[in-house]
């Protein structure tokens, strides 16, 4: 059974008819041009976007979480199983970098020290624990955000642009991250640009083109030349078996 599931899933001026399957295991990125829907994809796979949040109900079908309908599920049982991150963060406190962490575990009722600790020495964050977060560069908050998705330990893990603020030693660190909790029994679902660092780490693509699922599959399938150069309106370059992948504008 697949893990998180959309059907025919069509939201105002934003998605239109979006079905694909996400299985336990599988990294998987949602690709696409800017306006093509990604953020509000992943969006409505966390349940933000629907009928009792009274924002941007969706028209016609749904997303399913191991088969049930996700609005069926109550959001602290939701927020136990799905981690969102979404593309922009910002604290309203002016906590340490160790109490935002910490704020991962609040689905749980519980201060899992282990997970907290876990979660900043995956994202490299140990040495900060005591720092303001606002006092952090926009890299350095990221992953701190990172790992307060983390510390959740979610089996889902929704992140958009997770690694758009980062360093290369970092970019391939998280990514590093997200594929090893993909690997169990987990499963990633995020929006990225960088195409190359997608092809080197997930398994399926989602290309989205003005909120429709231009093409998805392995990267054989999505990350050609043509639908690429399609969905971007730009002639792009594609080697695929060049290590590293190369995939740019031509």
């Amino acid at each position: 059974m697949a893990l998180i599931e959309t059907r025919n899933l069509t939201l105002k001026n934003r998605l239109d008819s979006v079905s694909f399957t996400a299985e336990p295991g599988e990294m998987l990125a949602v690709i696409g041009p800017n306006g093509a829907g990604k953020s509000s994809l992943l969006q409505c796979l966390a349940g933000l976007l629907h009928a009792e949040s009274g924002r941007h109900l969706p028209q016609e079908g749904g997303v399913f979480l191991n088969g049930t309908p996700l609005r069926a599920f109550k959001p602290t049982d939701r927020a136990r199983q799905i981690g969102f991150l979404p593309q922009f963060c910002d604290s309203a406190w002016t906590l340490a970098v160790e109490e935002i962490v910490a704020l991962g575990r609040l689905p749980w009722h519980d201060r899992d020290e282990a997970a907290i600790r876990q979660a900043m020495r995956e994202t490299g964050i140990e040495g900060m624990a005591q720092k303001n977060i606002n006092q952090l560069s926009g890299g350095e908050q990221a992953r701190v955000w990172l790992a307060r998705v983390l510390a959740g330990a979610p089996c889902l893990i929704l992140a958009d642009e997770p690694v758009a603020s980062l360093d290369l030693y970092y970019q391939a660190r998280i990514m590093d991250v997200l594929r090893q909790h993909a690997s169990g029994e987990g499963c990633v679902i995020l929006a990225i640009h960088d195409l190359a660092l997608a092809a080197r780490y997930c398994d399926r693509f989602c290309l989205l083109k003005q909120g429709r699922v231009h093409a998805f599959g392995p990267s054989e399938t999505v990350l050609t030349e043509a639908a690429l150069s399609d969905a971007f309106g730009v002639p792009i370059h594609v080697d695929l078996n060049h290590s590293p992948p190369i995939i740019l504008p031509a």
